[in-house]
């Protein structure tokens, strides 16, 4: 992995860390991946030996992970939600792209870590998960229909393509 990968897997791992899709072992893996890529400063150091302890590592990630950000030119979103739901919004799209995800997994994955109370951003996503459910239930049950889930992918990897732009027009302004 490179430096440059891995400090993209670094602020990623802590943007999911941050909506609770990833753990604390999770950016503790990720600030060390950093150091065996060559990435180097005095807080990442640290925060590559945290020690994550049931019920405490929430606690020591925060208390160092903004300090390391800050000394690594990354972006961290603290306790702004909305932009960690953005930023990790953004990545699965592209994992969709990158065919690593199908769009069932991610239209499940956005529906169990966003939620509607989360970004607007990831509403039709959320929306394409309950038509999967539904042509799911409806064709199973009754065979009354002819669309098929798989008919709903091409919707869900529009959308995709539609947030990466999106997304990415947003940064550039921003």
């Amino acid at each position: 992995m490179t430096g440059e990968e891995a400090l993209a897997n670094l602020q990623g791992t802590a943007a999911f860390w941050r909506i609770g899709s990833a753990t604390a072992v999770d950016v503790v893996r990720a600030a060390c991946d950093c150091l065996v890529a060559g990435i180097d400063s005095p807080t990442l150091r640290i925060l590559a030996g945290v020690s994550p302890v049931k019920g405490s590592e929430d606690d020591e990630l925060r208390r160092w992970l903004a300090d390391a950000f800050a000394e690594l030119s990354l972006t961290y979103y603290g306790e702004d939600s909305r932009k960690a739901e953005e930023e990790v919004l953004r990545i699965m799209a592209r994992r969709l792209l990158a065919k690593t995800i199908t769009p069932r997994e991610l239209t499940s994955w956005v529906s169990q870590f966003i939620t509607y109370a989360g970004t607007p951003l990831a509403g039709e996503l959320i929306n394409l998960e309950s038509a999967y459910e539904y042509v799911e239930a409806v064709h199973e049950v009754h065979n009354q229909t002819s669309t098929q889930p798989g008919d709903l992918d091409a919707e869900v990897i529009a959308e995709a393509c539609r947030l990466v732009d999106e997304i990415s027009a947003g940064r550039e302004e921003g």
